[in-house]
């Protein structure tokens, strides 16, 4: 099992988990399956990703067939932009929880901190970055006026329901959790943000944990998920699975790189949500707590690679309407 961490509300969730981005729908359920039997606890899914049903049905599998409890297991979304009119938070909050037949989520992040038209259900479900054909053709998003405050303290409200434990934000730059801090009533459990040896944030890393915050990271291996996106700076970026700094540490204790990697993140108590259809390296990755401990020059090493480079940019979503959220 992962190293638990205790959030600011006594919450208890490991530091590896599963990244439910782009799994498959065909394979999805399958993939939550075997996590679980090799002692996954955490998953990390998303309105927008498309495959809930499919993890909510690995999930109630394994609890069916005495795996786990759900009492046991960690189960956290994301509302996504097209829900944060208040009005559609708990809407859209008990789609997800109707999808993946529970009756509560672990945690529940504001996905980005950006509010767009909604979508209805029966229109198109997840809706996307684009709210119709004709935004899709003219490449604009359409914006909704709700302060991300407004969208917190729905959630707020759903958590005095028991429909979620935890709120969590992803993609906050300092300067909104800022703002965020100074009116929730219900301090935040968990910041997810891009973080990886070539975006390190190091000293946003350490205020938030100072505020108490759970620190988690997505993409933790670079520019391996953009790549097959189409990214040019992915692209264009040489991997960290064979970066010479990388490579040298995981040699020397006899892990492979993505260990490396991720053990770089848990060292300095951030999370990790990595994926993979292997479970070889499904325990691999969820062991790497026991298998590998860097030293401190080798975590400064690690951090020496950062570029401030980062790869999912709302900026960059569409050229008529960005969102300079990181700005």
């Amino acid at each position: 099992m992962a190293t638990v961490v205790t959030l600011n509300n006594g919450n208890k969730m490991p530091l590896v988990g599963l990244g439910c981005w782009k799994i498959p729908n065909e394979t999805c359920t399958q993939q939550i399956y075997d996590a679980i039997s090799v002692g996954y606890r955490v998953f990390d899914g998303a309105e927008d990703y498309g495959n809930e049903k499919e993890v909510g049905e690995g999930i109630r599998r394994a609890i069916k067939d005495g795996l786990v409890k759900r009492e046991e297991l960690f189960v956290v979304s994301k509302l996504w932009n097209s829900y944060h009119h208040p009005k559609n938070v708990k809407l859209a909050l008990k789609r997800t929880l109707s999808d993946m037949g529970l009756d509560y989520l672990d945690l529940f992040y504001i996905h980005f901190p950006v509010a767009l038209r909604p979508v209805p259900f029966e229109e198109k479900y997840p809706p996307g970055l684009f709210t119709g054909e004709a935004d899709a053709k003219a490449g604009v998003l359409s914006e909704e006026p709700v302060p991300i405050l407004d969208t917190y303290r729905a959630l707020e409200e759903c958590v005095e329901e028991g429909l979620i434990k935890s709120i969590g934000v992803s993609n906050f730059s300092g300067s909104l959790m800022l703002d965020l801090l100074r009116g929730a009533r219900i301090p935040p459990a968990a910041l997810q943000i891009e973080l990886h040896p070539y975006l390190t944030q190091e000293r946003y890393v350490k205020w938030v944990q100072s505020k108490g915050i759970q620190v988690v990271a997505y993409s933790s291996f670079g520019p391996q998920s953009f790549v097959d996106m189409g990214s040019e700076i992915a692209k264009a970026t040489p991997t960290l699975f064979e970066h010479e700094v990388v490579k040298k540490i995981a040699d020397k204790h006899n892990v492979s790189t993505s260990q490396v990697l991720l053990r770089w993140a848990t060292q300095q108590k951030i999370a990790v949500i990595p994926k993979s259809s292997k479970k070889e390296r499904l325990r691999q990755n969820l062991l790497i707590d026991k298998e590998v401990t860097l030293s401190e020059a080798e975590i400064k090493q690690v951090s020496s690679l950062n570029k401030n480079l980062r790869f999912n940019d709302p900026f960059t979503w569409s050229e008529k309407t960005p969102f300079p959220i990181f700005d």
